[in-house]
């Protein structure tokens, strides 16, 4: 029996996999811890997967493979990783950024080895490029992304068949490369004006006072604002896209996240439109594509990376 840890800035879930396929039990979901001690996080995942194994009936004991799949960016520590994410530690961009925290760091891989036998973590869009290319709408193409639009904007790179991790493990966070000239909104890692400080969902409804799935709603509907605003954000989306296709020169690009997800059919035209007509000789070829794995991503993401 495997835990398969999936980390967000909103959420954390947990669920546990006995080695058959893709089936997952006990699961369960609840908010991304962000008060107390900087090990709150490690925490709350020990304890859900404890409770996850109660339901299962399963011995706590008996489950030592864990997979974890958790946003970034990461610190390395000792060897160790370190969750140094925007969305999560509120000492990384200060008061202004609204996190009820201080932390510039969550512990996260050192207490986990305490508890598991094996540990693997991967920045989630690292895991979810893995899970796509083994289970989705990657499968068998060597040179793609996987790429989240939700509470963050993170990115998960694969070229000549390798996956690339960087340094740290932290390669693929062009969530914060710049794309507009616009500097108005404050990113939780202290960038002013990058991808996810103009249009991650936690993003949007600071800076434009709607949370994104109304936003989404309005703009479908035909709403002349929210229509306006939803096209300036695939404007900056698609530019960022844009860049990943001609600077790895790609075959596709898969999207999932929750704010992609749930309105796909009305956004995906409007990121293809950004990408179409420019430099052909770099972009024909690729295409962009609603994750296979739908939004089970992250649950699958876990496992890939221990299953």
């Amino acid at each position: 029996m495997k835990a398969c840890i999936d980390i967000g800035g909103t959420k954390v879930a947990v669920s546990l996999n006995s080695g058959h396929d893709l089936d997952l039990i006990a699961r369960r979901s609840e908010p991304t811890a962000k008060t107390g001690t900087n090990d709150a996080l490690a925490l709350q995942v020990m304890r859900m997967v404890d409770q996850a194994c109660a339901e299962a009936g399963v011995a706590a004991a008996a489950v030592q493979r864990a997979g974890v799949s958790s946003c970034g960016p990461f610190v390395m520590r000792d060897g160790l990783l370190e969750v140094a994410a925007p969305n999560i530690c509120g000492g990384m961009a200060g008061p202004s950024r609204g996190l009820p925290n201080e932390w510039r760091t969550a512990l996260l891989e050192q207490p986990l080895r305490q508890r598991f036998t094996e540990v693997r973590v991967e920045n989630d869009c690292v895991a979810a490029l893995e899970a796509e290319r083994r289970w989705g709408a990657l499968k068998g193409i060597d040179h793609c992304a996987y790429v989240t639009w939700s509470t963050g904007i993170g990115m998960g790179l694969c070229v000549d068949g390798r996956v690339l991790r960087g340094k740290n493990g932290n390669a693929g966070h062009a969530g914060h490369m710049f794309v507009s000239d616009d500097d108005t909104a404050l990113c939780g890692c202290g960038n002013l004006g990058d991808v996810e400080a103009l249009i991650a969902g936690n993003a949007i409804a600071r800076r434009f006072g709607l949370d994104a799935a109304n936003l989404m709603l309005q703009a479908e509907a035909g709403e002349p604002r929210s229509l306006a605003l939803v096209e300036s954000l695939c404007r900056v989306m698609g530019r960022a896209l844009y860049n990943l296709v001609v600077a790895l020169d790609l075959q596709r690009i898969s999207l999932g996240g929750s704010v992609f997800w749930h309105h796909r059919d009305f956004l995906l035209p409007r990121l293809e439109a950004e990408i179409r007509g420019k430099l052909g000789a770099l972009t024909d070829g690729c295409d962009l594509a609603p994750a296979g794995l739908g939004d089970r991503v992250g649950d699958y993401a876990a496992l890939s990376l221990i299953g």
